[in-house]
């Protein structure tokens, strides 16, 4: 058989206009392991109140960190594609759930090539319903498809330890310069608790047995707040740092329901408040910058810290396409890890 990897990602409108962020946010907000309600709710909810808007803002966002080669998320996954390609010497594709490349896309392409036996990669260090899940489930429904195409699937690699020290490497020029008056701040993209309570396979674990993420249970094999603590519970290791030098939070909260806490956006209010004047902010649930990094915490987050009264801001860039990241991603890619 002939090998591949397809590398699976949330996606990116086609440009920063509103009316291909509307596209996308509309592709992306419809799909029910993100907005997991009933599709007449969704539908109404996505088109008649959340598209009024939103497009216009998140636009802007996006204008805000557009580089003049695309969209940062798309243009890193493309590093990533080539250099991954250029050290295993095998295919390797990109595919979005949302926006281009597509997933189907991907999957062409590498069939094209004569591949039949795909390493499909969801690039989620965490597993998540809203990501690592859907984009599995996605990728299945089409290789339909595609008779004869054997996949093998990478469900998560927070808990892998080349990626760990990689990971780590990547954050502790930073965390070296810390001095008393900083702190670290590890944010996490948020979830609405009730997807953790859908991922649980037992039905009774998360959010239902005290202390749940430190209790040993098979949920913690689907469970991203589980998964979050077991990656910071490693940098903190590696670091020395004590309790009182880092918080960890969740980020990019949507809508009313109860998300994942503490939120990022109250933390870093907190942190400032309390004195703490360099603030240092990694995002390891991303592995490439993007959107929520770039604007969200590099831009949005930094002035709420600043104008609370923090002095200095450090945004801890993802691993993108460091060439050790994609070491771990051959290893892992090509069954050696």
């Amino acid at each position: 058989m002939s090998k591949g990897i397809l590398l699976l990602n949330i996606g990116s409108p086609d440009s920063p206009s509103v009316a291909d962020v509307r596209a996308y946010l509309k592709q992306f907000l419809m799909d029910p392991y993100v907005l997991d309600i009933p599709y007449l709710l969704r539908w109404v909810l996505v088109n008649l109140v959340i598209l009024r808007k939103r497009p216009s803002k998140s636009a802007h966002a996006y204008q805000e960190i557009w580089w003049e080669e695309g969209s940062p998320l798309l243009v890193i996954h493309d590093r990533i594609a080539k250099k991954l390609a250029a050290i295993t010497g095998l295919p390797v594709e990109n595919g979005m759930a949302y926006g281009k490349p597509s997933i189907k896309s991907g999957l062409e392409s590498l069939v094209t090539q004569g591949v039949t036996d795909i390493t499909v990669m969801p690039m989620f260090p965490q597993y998540a319903m809203a990501t690592t899940e859907g984009l599995v489930a996605n990728a299945q429904r089409l290789l339909t498809g595609f008779p004869g195409v054997k996949a093998t699937f990478l469900h998560a690699f927070y808990n892998n330890p080349a990626y760990q020290s990689v990971l780590y490497d990547s954050m502790a020029p930073y965390i070296e310069k810390m001095d008393a008056d900083s702190h670290l701040l590890l944010s996490f993209h948020g979830l609405p608790e009730r997807h953790l309570k859908k991922s649980d396979p037992t039905g009774s674990h998360c959010l239902k047995v005290g202390n749940c993420c430190q209790v040993d249970s098979a949920a913690h094999a689907t469970c991203y707040r589980h998964q979050c603590f077991v990656t910071t519970a490693d940098i903190i290791k590696k670091s020395g740092l004590d309790t009182g030098q880092y918080t960890v939070a969740f980020q990019s909260r949507l809508g009313r329901d109860e998300w994942l806490k503490p939120y990022t956006s109250e933390k870093v209010i907190d942190l400032a408040t309390q004195g703490v004047k360099h603030l240092y902010v990694a995002c390891p649930a991303f592995v490439a910058d993007c959107l929520e990094t770039l604007e969200e915490i590099g831009i949005g987050i930094r002035d709420d810290f600043l104008a609370a009264g923090g002095t200095d801001f450090t945004l801890i860039p993802c691993l993108n396409d460091d060439d050790r990241f994609i070491d771990v991603l051959r290893r892992l890619g090509c069954g050696r890890e």
